[in-house]
């Protein structure tokens, strides 16, 4: 050691005084060491930014005697090999047999007459009142005038359901068949979605793999109605967000100082690598730049919305998410004032790339009905009444299409027609009140029925039981992960969750239906996903432990695929004996 000169002294005395670096240990901390208080372990705010995936040890392949070489390979292309392959599988499933019931069943009394009216004259039509039997009748036949109707929600997911039927024709296998695809999609999205969250492929593709056997959205993927559009374009942004997320943090990562004293990251080789530190000048001042994927998610909202008007709740809450997580980020990066910076820095760009490019992406969504002028309400505008007010040099378009949407949000705030399978939002987790799409009681005999007794035929609208019941522990497990353990990847479960039944109960008075939990299906399969890969155990558990954890889940996950495959033939109309389906009949609410 050198000798203490003045000027050494004179820089310790500089020292003490100065500023903290951020990220510092507290002074009480410190002063304790001198006890023998060990000090942490410097972390790498890289390392807590962007976490890295885990890497896997292999022996699960050596297990089934795959050389290193090729297990290697095969851990590579896993991110992606396994999530297909549970796609295809949940592709299968809902493909198969998809014209059945040739039948239109429940609210395919809508959308795909719709949707064959904007193929045809880029507005909804009028459809005749024997129209469902015609569609399906030997010939079928279509009974559609170009004579406008009113219609409560907006075009996009109809076009959507049009691609199919422009495809394979007006029969039930071409209105169905864009739906079944987005369906087959959102579980290959949820996969990926998992892995990225969870840092796990085998707990993203358990989530996939749970959403596959969900009965409510396998019902849904084989139903030409809208909600399963909705919960498609949800899951999209969703994973557009979580992509800019892990891009902008490492963005901020990769402006942080490396090392002691302020060392630069263009010297890190110099100096063989080393920590990075908080920095207040990365953290508080680094603008994010581009964020192409934070404008995907806008434009997948805008889709949401533009296909039910619930898109709008989802709007509200991943942009208010995604502010959030970028105060999170700025605040690991050392920033000293994070809610402030992410305010002045961006807000106002998530607001441009949420909120604007959803509505221009809903506006947009109407380009068929504002281009011809047969539609509902096209001309209101040009009416004694439209002339007058104080917005008439508006162009007529917009003036009509604002007063449209005054109309159908009178529509829907006021729609207390009373339904037979109408349910209240509070029964929608334990099931309490699934709804019949179509139901028959063929004899024997016909319809392939071969039960003397005689046998029912029935499409219900109910998800898998023991998923739902091990979900609703799943809510509460991520609940106080968020709550006290302050895991952001739990809280946006929570969100996704909370964005698609909370506003629901606004509206306990209107006429709803289980079926529009579909929406948030994705989310309580990620949480219980996240609950099970708890239940076997974190990284560094006994060998014990893990396998009894293994052993517990695997049994849960099992159950639940069965219980999939014993409401199957409710799931999908096949013929069974009048006594099987009473059977499956658990509660007198299901009736």
């Amino acid at each position: 050691m050198g000798r203490v000169t003045s000027d050494t002294t004179a820089t310790d005395a500089a020292a003490q005084h100065a500023p903290e670096p951020p990220g510092a240990p507290p002074v009480w901390q410190r002063r304790l060491r001198r006890f023998g208080l060990p000090a942490r372990p410097q972390t790498d705010v890289r390392a807590r930014l962007v976490p890295a995936f885990p890497e896997s040890s292999g022996r699960l392949w050596a297990v089934f005697g795959v050389g290193p070489d090729a297990a290697a390979r095969l851990m590579r292309w896993s991110g992606w090999l396994g999530p297909v392959l549970v796609a295809l599988f949940a592709g299968v499933l809902r493909f198969w047999n998809l014209g059945s019931p040739r039948k239109v069943i429940f609210d395919e009394t809508y959308y795909p007459k719709d949707a064959w009216s904007l193929l045809q004259y880029g507005y909804e039509g009028t459809w005749a009142k024997n129209a469902n039997d015609a569609l399906v009748g030997h010939p079928p036949q279509l009974l559609l005038s170009p004579e406008h109707s009113y219609v409560v929600h907006p075009p996009m997911g109809k076009w959507l359901i049009a691609v199919g039927e422009g495809l394979f024709g007006m029969n039930p296998f071409g209105w169905r068949f864009m739906v079944a695809l987005l369906g087959t999609l959102s579980v290959l999205l949820v996969c990926r979605i998992g892995r990225r969250l969870m840092r796990s492929t085998a707990l993203g593709c358990l989530a996939g793999g749970l959403l596959a056997v969900d009965g409510l959205h396998f019902v849904m993927s084989r139903t030409a109605l809208l909600d399963l559009i909705v919960m498609f374009w949800v899951v999209a942004a969703f994973g557009c967000l979580l992509v800019d997320r892990d891009r902008t943090r490492a963005r901020l990562a990769a402006a942080l100082p490396v090392g002691h004293g302020g060392t630069s990251r263009s010297s890190e080789a110099e100096n063989g690598g080393g920590i990075a530190r908080p920095d207040e000048g990365v953290g508080d001042r680094l603008r994010l730049g581009w964020r192409p994927w934070r404008i995907a998610a806008g434009l997948c909202l805008g889709l949401a919305t533009a296909t039910k008007w619930n898109g709008l709740y989802y709007l509200a809450a991943f942009a208010l998410m995604a502010v959030l997580w970028d105060v999170a980020a700025r605040r690991t990066a050392g920033a000293r004032h994070p809610f402030r910076s992410a305010v002045r820095r961006d807000a106002v760009p998530a607001f441009g790339a949420t909120v604007v490019v959803a509505l221009a992406t809903y506006l947009a969504s109407w380009s068929g009905w504002i281009a011809t002028k047969g539609g509902y309400y096209r001309d209101w505008a040009t009416s004694p009444e439209g002339r007058t007010g104080a917005w008439t040099w508006l162009p007529d378009w917009l003036r009509s299409l604002w007063h449209y949407q005054t109309e159908v949000y009178s529509f829907h705030t006021g729609l207390t027609t009373p339904h037979a399978y109408q349910s209240n939002p509070w029964s929608w987790l334990v099931l309490g009140r699934p709804v019949s799409y179509f139901y028959e009681d063929p004899k024997v005999g016909q319809d392939g029925c071969t039960a003397a007794e005689g046998c029912a035929r029935e499409v219900l609208a109910l998800g898998t039981p023991l998923l739902w019941w091990a979900a609703c522990f799943a809510l509460l497990y991520v609940l106080y992960r968020w709550l006290f353990k302050r895991d952001w990847r739990a809280g946006a479960i929570v969100c996704g969750v909370a964005a698609g039944y909370l506003p629901w109960f606004l509206y306990q008075e209107r006429t709803i239906f289980l079926f529009y939990a579909v929406v948030f299906v994705p989310f309580l399969c990620l949480a219980l996903a996240m609950m099970l890969g708890a239940i076997v155990g974190p990284p560094g558990s006994t060998e014990r432990r893990r396998t009894i954890g293994a052993v517990g889940a695997g049994v849960l996950v099992l159950l639940i695929a069965w219980n999939f495959i014993y409401f199957y033939p409710l799931y999908t109309g096949m013929p069974i004996p009048k006594s099987a389906w009473h059977h499956r009949m658990w509660f007198d609410t299901w009736v």
